[in-house]
């Protein structure tokens, strides 16, 4: 069973149930899997792999639990850049109508690429159109190769434009061949197993591009297997508020409510048009929220509660919603929104950088279902991420605080990044793939795609 040992962090942050902060500290790996955590002159002397990780900040990997890793090719498309989210979306529709499985494949690893460089370890994704021949199976083959921990979910779309939806017929599916599909993703690719790599969700796409039929199915569908869990987007927007109103009479949380949308097998992106019994109807039902907090301001949708949601016990983890509403996939600099988007609202004591932090460490993996991920202890996977102090954009702040100096200083990406107990970047360099090559077949491909549909 292969060993790693990392020793000498100038700080070593935990996030664990003690909340330890521990200097000098290290981390003690067998067989991909935390065995010992502390200083370092309580660990083993000797390992397989051995890191040195003096004058660096280490803590667990971060968490993505929203994502949507093809919008890399429609990021900063004119006509989309100003615009709130259904103007947004009828834009972008007919560009994503030109996907194809290449399309797929090269946007992920664009996307994990830039997450991985910015502190992130597990994501989860949710591709919900698949045109031409697009699949699944093409971001999944991308966290393969980057070694990302990976949440893909099968999302789908069905109630077209003629039939009172929001996305043009051509994008859409009929629901057997999206529960059929459903079945084989899950069948394929999904691992309930402890330590798992990847894990498959269902993830019909939101109350005015899918039917309430499509909803329950997926759910009983997910249900039927082990640790599949369920996805969708709620309460977004006051449009969409205004959309379940006048085609189901209630509001979104409700109406999701009454399909059986909720439990701790089911998380909601963005959930900012909540009122307090909604809140508490998700606190008291173990529903999860995915927070994505540049996203939300990008396009305009409102600044969701998330310091009343985390009072009344929700469980509630941080989300990119990259790549075309956010434009970016920098996880470091997502916590750090998060943080500060509370702090308009409520105060500046409102929400502090342990607080961004557990969003995006425990308390993502909460959302995620995963009790072996989000922090540094025992019997936890080996994610973990590490950032040197003497940079330029920490000086001073390291000095004072290295864990605040992360977010209230702003660092742009990480110097090392261990999942699953193998390095995937070192000194600030991401191992494996050639960048250079894979950003001009994607700037490539989203030309091409865009060309087709310019903006009026």
């Amino acid at each position: 069973m292969p060993t790693l040992l990392l020793k000498n962090a100038e700080l070593l942050l935990t996030m664990d149930d003690q909340e330890r902060r521990i200097p000098g500290g290290g981390l003690y790996v067998r067989d991909n899997v935390i065995e010992q955590v502390g200083p370092s002159d309580t660990l083993p002397d000797e390992a397989d792999t051995v890191i040195n990780a003096r004058g660096m900040l280490i803590l667990p990997g971060l968490i993505n639990t929203h994502h949507h890793l093809y919008q890399t090719l429609t990021r900063a498309l004119p006509g989309a850049q100003d615009v709130e989210l259904f103007d947004w979306l009828v834009r972008l529709y007919p560009v994503w109508g030109e996907l194809s499985d290449e399309a797929v494949y090269v946007s992920a690893m664009v996307g994990l690429a830039e997450m991985v460089r910015t502190g992130c370890t597990t994501t989860s994704d949710h591709l919900y159109l698949f045109p031409n021949d697009s699949t699944l199976e093409a971001e999944i083959r991308a966290a393969q190769e980057l070694g990302v921990r990976f949440h893909p979910t099968r999302g789908s779309m069905s109630l077209g434009r003629s039939k009172g939806g929001l996305p043009p017929d051509h994008v859409v599916q009929e629901e057997a061949a999206i529960l059929r599909d459903s079945r084989l993703a899950i069948e394929r690719f999904h691992d309930p197993e402890p330590y798992s790599m990847c894990r498959v969700g269902l993830a019909p796409c939101s109350p005015f591009s899918v039917t309430g039929d499509l909803m329950r199915e997926a759910a009983a569908l997910a249900r039927s297997y082990e640790a599949v869990r369920l996805h969708t987007h709620v309460a977004e927007t006051q449009d969409e508020e205004a959309f379940c109103l006048e085609r189901f009479g209630m509001r979104p949380a409700e109406y999701m409510r009454q399909l059986g949308w909720v439990g701790p097998d089911v998380w909601w992106a963005h959930a900012i048009w909540l009122n307090d019994d909604e809140i508490q109807m998700l606190a008291d039902t173990g529903t999860g929220v995915a927070h994505c907090p540049t996203s939300n301001m990008r396009l305009g949708s409102g600044i969701a509660r998330i310091k009343e949601m985390r009072e009344a016990g929700v469980r509630v983890g941080l989300a990119l919603d990259g790549s075309a509403s956010n434009d970016g996939n920098n996880m470091l600099g997502e916590a750090r929104m998060a943080m500060l988007l509370q702090r308009v609202n409520k105060g500046a004591a409102a929400f502090s950088v342990m607080d961004a932090l557990e969003l995006a460490t425990r308390g993502s993996a909460q959302v995620l279902g995963r009790d072996d991920i989000g922090q540094l202890a025992p019997g936890k996977a080996a994610d973990f991420i590490g950032l040197r102090l003497n940079r330029l954009e920490l000086a001073g702040g390291a000095v004072h605080d290295p864990a605040a100096a992360v977010l209230l200083c702003t660092p742009y990406g990480v110097d090392l990044s261990v999942i699953n107990g193998q390095q995937v970047v070192r000194d600030g360099e991401l191992l494996g793939p050639d960048l250079h090559s894979l950003i001009a077949r994607h700037n490539a491909l989203a030309k091409a795609m865009a060309d087709l549909h310019p903006a009026a």
